[in-house]
């Protein structure tokens, strides 16, 4: 038989197969007589089929996914079976996914997280599922990532790399997600109708890591100019990101446009006005156009037009006026925002319109403009602040409960996840309750998995969550199998880094480590806490309870990264008792006591090298080859190296980095910055103090800046794959800190 007619012939069994089940499930109306086409099928469950097979290659087979019409009250699946045959029916290919994520977690006893996984425990035969298991979205937004995220989770990730974090997403339960890739191409495109030519705009878009601040109408130009196939290229790649979550029936939501131009923009277009918008921590701002003169509408519409074009259809769309700083000028804020939505409606009637909930942005003068029904305000200080009233604040307009736990992408581990607990379903239960819907916000992904998993799990919970009772469950199928020690582990690490309080914070302490030395020091990113908030010695607990961990856990992937993550964290915990130690000893100038405390620092910091060594998540080789893989050519690469190097480090020129204070906004714990970042910093200083008590001579000032940024500009290549063995070195961490205890250091 014909090889198509064969395709044909299964594809038709397969519809009326699905259409038979489909038939009797609620709020699926059953298809005509004698109906075998695709249009009986609410959605076409492949796209959630593929995601599976990605995700579980070798027991997708066991799956059997069944799409079901949405009813009224939003998403739900549903999860049934017996041993090796699972039936997951979803209201969407992305929760099909969901499904098959609950199941995972709650019957088979693994995790697949974000990052690390335990499915290498799973059984040869997937186990039966007793009785049905259902769960509704108590919430129809469940929104995904910061405006950050690109810059601080790596601008130049490819294809692949997206879509194995939507498909983690999809499992979790998140149904739209922040698409900002290639965003720079509408602007490329629209505004070479209005006076410029494509080198000024090349010149004015910054390099990618740098771009989230652009479109936020921070800067331009920084990290550029980019060339005409790296737009192109970006443009690709985003359309491929908004093409595969709407296969999944999720929502790309992309960024709209509000105003921003290029300087110059007055004079080249009569009848337009544009307001300064000064400075923002060292960089020039670029100008705002006023949304209710006569050419902003114009030049909305050539935006939304290209942009359609490349990047598909969305009736979501993310952007923020005045954002950090921002001035209206003469501009009434109310009629801009008004205008601001008839341009987005004009071009894509009844969108939404996304803000971010951040400082006093969205203010009551911009919500008095705009149609609030149409609107999404994704929170991100919902954990951080007591007595927020938001119903109250932003006059009843829909909001997501969001959080933002950690900035820059630090890998500081913890968040106020007892906050999101006691708080979400509270304020969802108000009798006027705005809530309506999950923000999961922090401004780089791909670490602290424990709380994307809960955060996430909070919109598909019918009631409050037992913070406690959470992380007990989390812990037993975090490594694929029930452990005493593992459970003891989490509940120290849920006394501890994920039990922040709200009122100031909703990140933990950054590390000193990574600090610009001095014996003052309390944070190494400007805007970070200055002090522990919580007990350390939770953590050091933590890391002795996951050593004992049995081992016939310790072979998943989810263990080794947790390891690895958990001894960082307990050994870094240890700077701060250290170096008040050490500045006592030179303020006493106890010489022997202070070279004897430099020791350990410095030992500390060797270990804290190899540590991170151990694990791909922890390495910066890969972040710095991705970078270059971008260039066309030599000159192109070093460029786009250079704008990967210094988002983790200078984060810009002298003046923003140390004058505005963005120098090491974004540090982090990597193999290559511990090595030959930090770690000479640290030495150099340290020396420079020796000399000074030698010598009896005030200690000799370094221009830290011209280091790093000499880094920042280097070339040195940094390894692509690990080193070392996780498990042996979190056990030399171990020691180490036990040591110190029994020393009483």
């Amino acid at each position: 038989m014909d090889s198509r007619l064969i395709r044909r012939c299964r594809n038709t069994l397969v519809v009326v197969v699905l259409a038979v089940v489909t038939a009797a499930m609620p709020g699926v109306p059953a298809p005509p007589d004698g109906a075998a086409s695709a249009a009986v099928l609410p959605f076409d469950p492949g796209p959630a089929r593929a995601g599976l097979k990605r995700l579980l290659p070798s027991r997708a087979a066991q799956f059997t996914l069944v799409p079901v019409a949405e009813p009224g009250s939003g998403d739900y699946f549903s999860v049934s079976g017996r041993a090796g045959a699972i039936q997951v029916r979803g209201t969407s290919p992305a929760t099909l996914l969901t499904g098959v994520g609950w199941y995972l977690e709650r019957v088979a006893g693994v995790d697949i997280g974000w990052p690390g996984d335990s499915v290498g425990r799973l059984p040869v035969t997937l186990p039966a599922v007793p009785g049905t298991i259902t769960r509704s979205a108590n919430v129809p937004h469940r929104y995904a990532l910061n405006d950050t995220d690109e810059g601080y989770s790596g601008a130049y990730r490819d294809f692949a790399s997206y879509r194995r974090d939507i498909d983690l997403m999809a499992l979790h339960g998140v149904n739209e997600v922040f698409v900002p890739t290639g965003a720079e191409y509408p602007y490329y495109r629209a505004l070479q109708g209005f006076g410029y030519d494509a080198a000024e705009l090349r010149a004015w878009i910054p390099g990618p890591a740098h771009q989230a601040w652009w479109l936020l109408q921070n800067m331009s130009g920084f990290g550029g100019p980019v060339s005409d196939r790296l737009i192109e290229a970006r443009a690709a790649l985003g359309s491929r990101i908004a093409h595969h979550l709407r296969a999944l029936g999720m929502k790309p939501v992309l960024p709209g446009f509000f105003g921003t131009v290029p300087p110059g923009f007055a004079a080249r277009n009569p009848g337009a006005v544009t307001v300064p918008q000064g400075r923002w921590v060292g960089f020039a701002r670029p100008d705002w156009l006023d949304p209710t003169g006569p050419v902003f509408a114009e030049l909305a519409a050539a935006y939304y037009r290209e942009q359609r074009h490349r990047f598909g259809d969305s009736d979501m769309f993310k952007m923020d006026l005045l954002h950090e700083g921002g001035t209206p000028g003469p501009v009434d804020v109310g009629r801009a925002a008004e205008a601001v939505q008839r341009a987005l409606d004009t071009a894509r009637p009844g969108a939404t319109w996304v803000m971010l909930g951040w400082q006093n942005n969205p203010s009551a003068a911009l919500l008095s403009g705009v149609d609030r029904s149409r609107v999404l305000i994704v929170d991100g200080l919902s954990d951080r602040y007591e007595g927020l009233d938001r119903e109250t604040q932003w006059g009843g307009a829909p909001y997501a409960f969001g959080a933002i736990a950690n900035f820059g992408g630090h890998t500081s581990l913890g968040a106020n996840t007892g906050v999101w607990t006691d708080r979400f379903h509270a304020w969802r239960n108000r009798p006027d309750s705005a809530l309506r819907g999950i923000a999961y916000l922090p401004e780089g992904t791909g670490g602290n998995p424990a709380a994307f998993d809960l955060l996430t799990e909070l919109a598909w919970e019918p009631g409050p969550v037992d913070q406690r009772a959470w992380f007990a469950a989390y812990a037993a199928r975090r490594y694929g199998g029930a452990d005493p020690h593992a459970a003891a582990a989490w509940e120290q690490l849920r006394l501890g880094p994920y039990s922040g309080a709200s009122g100031t914070w909703s990140e933990p302490q950054d590390s000193l480590f990574t600090a610009r030395p001095s014996l003052t020091a309390v944070r190494a990113a400007r805007w970070s806490p200055g002090a522990m908030r919580y007990d350390a010695a939770t953590v050091e607990r933590a890391l002795s309870e996951l050593l004992k961990v049995d081992p016939a856990l310790r072979g998943s992937d989810a263990y080794r990264f947790d390891l690895v993550d958990v001894a960082r964290q307990a050994l870094t915990n240890r700077g701060r008792l250290l170096l008040p130690r050490i500045r006592a000893a030179y303020e006493t100038k106890d010489l022997e006591g202070f070279r004897a405390l430099v020791r350990e620092w410095n030992a500390s910091e060797e270990l804290l090298g190899r540590l991170v060594a151990s694990d791909r998540r922890f390495l910066l080789g890969p972040w710095l080859a991705d970078a270059r893989s971008w260039g066309a050519d030599a000159e192109e690469s070093d460029r786009l190296e250079y704008d990967a190097r210094s988002i983790l480090t200078t984060w810009a020129d002298r003046g923003p980095s140390e004058n505005g204070g963005l120098h090491d906004y974004a540090n982090r714990e990597w193999d290559g910055l511990v090595r030959d970042v930090y770690g000479p910093r640290w030495a150099a200083y340290f020396a420079s103090l020796d000399t000074a008590l030698v010598r009896g001579t005030a200690p000799v000032a370094v221009d830290w800046f011209a280091g790093d940024d000499a880094w920042a500009h280097g070339r040195q290549a940094y390894p692509t794959s690990p080193a070392g063995d996780p498990v042996a070195l979190a056990g030399e961490v171990g020691a180490a800190l036990a040591a110190a205890t029994a020393a009483g250091r």
